[in-house]
């Protein structure tokens, strides 16, 4: 998973203490001295030999290679392996295969297989604009106006590149000033009831709060749930803004300038008691802008907040505040913004192992039944789901999340590669293949098993976390067969076992029989 870093990193210099060095003693030192007793120098740990690809020529080659790389690569943890021939029906080899796993990002496999299943890939979430009052006849909302969240991760600038250049917030302002809106008498109220209440998945590690992909779930989120803020020095004082319009949530800085520096020691973070940003900390006055970011936790209200700038920055008055509420059902529609259609978003999702498109798409999984959206009743539609039309008892996959960074997540390699198999008949097949990074050219496989028979062949979701590294996925053998696969490594020895990983794969890709 992509783990962006959280703030800028400050250099921390470690004092040691020295004792100076007379000549006297410079020239003791130097003078060989014979040992009153002899000492042996450790025996350095051998290093483990390289792990290489082999050819095998038919399927009991294929399963004694395999069975080598995964025994030569690594002392510890656990294996589970398993490849099966799409093209034949047969399984060529197993290892562990109804072993329950951690399985990192590869856990975004079944969450966009399940939310292709339940939407299809041209689907779009919508989110409504409401107003709970009149519209008068000069424009006022004799009232409050509505944001309504409906789980769309495209709510940020990044994303303007998908609309012409006009970022997401922006349009929906528009679409706002286009209905004949230039005044909201009320509040500003941000709805994020599509979803639960539950902001951090069951089994996120508390110690990854505060990281960017690990940012808070909400029906209603903006720019990922990630705030930034910029610092800038001036001659009378720090100047601290966020880096986005943002308009109802406030910055409360304590910042100062120090004389003569280059540097700068900043902390940024939200106080949800007072409802404010606190910045605090030093920036020196020969610095650049620096720019801070922060773990969003009220996204429905900071996600309000940047709406009401933008509509603010077209004219439009909200005379009321911001806040957090459920749209009453009397309320009436105004307009709506779709997001990209579905396939657009699982191709970003896995392209980039992005965690927030991930438990936004799973959530909103629970909400095609009707339901709440919830990690719950996600998890159970998934399991329904395997069980229904893939074939996989509702016992080997556990989903406390859709990312995969739970440690309560768990597959068996026998449901991955069961899931592969379906998907590949799928009507939705092939936008979920398309969405897999490929084997030393694109994303997260871009560096690797290049200039091998995997390169531009191979097709797999990668999983990473301090414990796991995974990889789920397809690739056509050297006769022409397609395969799918699945490789898990729960365990220590991380870069070990990714290289048996990418050894395996360019060994599927050079298999033939």
């Amino acid at each position: 998973m992509r783990r962006p870093v959280l703030h800028p990193v400050l250099a921390l210099c470690t004092v040691l203490a020295i004792a100076p060095v007379t000549p006297a003693a410079h020239a003791q030192a130097a003078k060989p001295r014979t040992p009153a007793t002899t000492t042996r120098t450790p025996a350095k740990r051998p290093t483990p030999a390289p792990l290489r690809a082999r050819e095998p020529a038919d399927a009991a080659a294929l399963a004694s290679d395999l069975e080598s790389l995964i025994k030569a690569s690594t002392r510890s943890g656990t294996w589970g392996v398993m490849v099966v021939s799409l093209t034949t029906g047969d399984t060529l080899y197993g290892k562990n295969v109804d072993d329950l796993l951690l399985p990192a990002s590869t856990m975004k496999l079944y969450t966009s297989a399940i939310a292709l299943e339940r939407f299809g890939p041209a689907h779009q979430f919508r989110t409504e604009i409401l107003r709970d009052g009149t519209l008068l006849a000069d424009g006022t909302v004799d009232g409050d106006l509505i944001f309504v969240g409906a789980g769309d991760p495209t709510l940020a600038p990044r994303y303007a590149a998908w609309n012409e250049g006009v970022t997401p917030m922006n349009a929906i302002a528009d679409l706002v000033v286009a209905a004949g809106i230039t005044r909201v008498r009320g509040d500003l109220v941000g709805d994020a009831s599509a979803f639960d209440d539950s902001r951090v998945p069951e089994g996120w590690r508390k110690r990854n709060l505060q990281a960017g992909y690990s940012a808070r779930v909400s029906a209603l989120s903006f720019n990922g749930n990630i705030a930034h803020v910029a610092v800038s020095p001036t001659a009378t004082g720090a100047i601290v803004e966020f880096a986005q319009p943002v308009s109802g949530v406030g910055i409360r800085s304590s910042v100062t300038v120090r004389p003569n520096s280059r540097s700068a020691s900043i902390r940024v973070w939200q106080d949800t008691i007072a409802d404010l940003f606190r910045v605090s900390g030093w920036i020196g006055s020969l610095s650049k802008s620096r720019t801070y970011q922060v773990v969003v936790e009220q996204p429905e209200r900071f996600t309000t907040a940047a709406f009401r700038a933008a509509l603010e920055a077209r004219g439009v008055v909200i005379d009321g505040r911001v806040r957090v509420g459920e749209a009453p059902a009397s309320a009436q529609k105004v307009t709506a913004w779709a997001s990209p259609p579905l396939a657009q978003l699982v191709a970003t999702m896995n392209g980039e192992s992005n965690n927030h498109f991930a438990e936004l798409l799973f959530k909103n999984t629970a909400r095609s039944t009707g339901n709440i959206g919830s990690a719950a009743v996600a998890n159970e539609s998934l399991q329904t789901f395997l069980a229904d039309r893939v074939g996989v008892s509702p016992q080997a996959v556990y989903a406390a999340d859709g990312s995969g960074l739970s440690t309560l997540d768990r597959v068996t390699p026998r449901s991955m590669v069961a899931l592969l198999g379906y998907t590949a008949m799928a009507p939705w097949g092939a936008v979920l293949q398309a969405s897999l990074p490929v084997a030393g050219q694109t994303e997260t496989l871009r560096t690797r098993m290049r200039r091998t028979a995997a390169e531009g062949n191979l097709r797999g979701k990668t999983g990473t976390t301090g414990e796991v590294t995974s990889l789920g996925g397809y690739v056509t053998a050297r006769n022409g067969e397609e395969l799918a696969f699945a490789f898990i490594y729960n365990g220590s020895e991380l870069w070990r076992a990714r290289d048996a990983i990418d050894a395996m794969g360019v060994t599927l890709a050079s298999f033939s029989r």
